[in-house]
């Protein structure tokens, strides 16, 4: 496992309305809410972290919810689907619960031989739910309505829609050690053997589709995984000496940040898996209270007020 990237650490994507994410996400797709905070560069704004029981990497999907915020519009330069990995039979559960709680969706479907069920949160962004060749057997969150014979295990790959997909791929394989696995169409799948599940990055080439427009229902950004600072610094030395603008390193708190653009538009971030969660909430109560970074602390009855009530 050492200096290589291991997979996906999380995915973070844009909101419109706070309570309805959280109710959607904890609910009805039954994900474990892990942390309630706040946007760093913005605390008027909450930052939610959804995943398994102790946040790991490769389970971890990120809100900003900017309450009011305009729809985006999926395209061009941006990440457009995030693949949950399901178990063999789930689907037709999955199907009676999207109808019980009105979720658009897609009849399943089928590609590189995996069966898959699409559909959308209630603002719009795109997700599935995929049946894959190898059993997965990440042990899931689950609820008193999601149980784990039915549960999501974390991710199963991410899509990302590029104009031209050559540059991205020289990423994916020339630094990240990624392979290309299949080729359908214009859907080409990539994937690390260095991790068992959450290794898979598909890229799609749309040269005429307009590119994306950020907002509600849009991902924000995608986050490789590696094991520690060593080697997300080590990475940082492999983009930047392949000349690419890359940030110095940045405290997220739960992680250690790297973030840069990559040539088609999408905004890769390389995270940590230190220090975790767990640094300051036991583990049976993550998600419970509002944190808040040590900079903001002293303001946390001015940013309490203007938050939007979850409750």
């Amino acid at each position: 496992m050492d200096n290589k990237i291991l997979g996906l650490h999380h995915i973070t994507a844009i909101a419109g309305m706070a309570k309805k994410n959280v109710d959607f996400y904890t609910k009805v797709l039954g994900l474990r809410l892990l942390k309630k905070t706040v946007n760093f560069d913005d605390p008027g704004t909450y930052h939610f972290y959804y995943g398994d029981e102790k946040g790991s990497a490769g389970t971890i999907l990120t809100f900003f919810p900017y309450e009011g915020a305009r729809r985006g519009s999926a395209g061009t330069g941006m990440a457009t689907n995030i693949g949950y990995s399901v178990p063999e039979g789930s689907f037709d559960f999955w199907i009676d619960r999207f109808e019980k709680h009105n979720v658009i969706y897609n009849k399943p479907s089928e590609k590189f031989g995996e069966q898959y069920l699409a559909f959308l949160d209630p603002e719009g962004l795109k997700l599935e739910l995929v049946i894959p060749k190898v059993q997965d057997n990440r042990t899931p969150w689950q609820t008193e309505e999601v149980n784990a014979s039915v549960a999501t295990r974390g991710f199963h790959s991410v899509t990302l829609t590029l104009r031209d997909v050559k540059a991205t791929a020289a990423i994916l394989t020339d630094i990240f050690g990624y392979t290309l696995l299949e080729k359908s169409g214009n859907r080409y799948r990539y994937s690390t053997d260095a991790v068992e599940h959450a290794a898979i990055i598909d890229l799609v080439e749309l040269p005429n589709e307009a590119r994306g427009i950020g907002g509600a229902g849009t991902n924000h950004h995608i986050a490789f995984r590696v094991k520690d600072e060593a080697t997300l610094m080590d990475f940082r030395r492999k983009i930047a000496s392949a000349g690419h603008g890359i940030t110095e390193k940045i405290d997220r708190n739960y992680f250690y940040s790297l973030y840069f653009r990559e040539p088609g538009g999408v905004l890769f971030e390389i995270a940590t898996d230190n220090p975790g969660f767990g640094i300051d909430e036991e583990w049976d109560k993550l998600g419970a209270s509002l944190l808040l970074p040590p900079q903001y602390e002293s303001r946390r009855a001015q940013i309490e007020a203007v938050l939007p009530k979850l409750d």
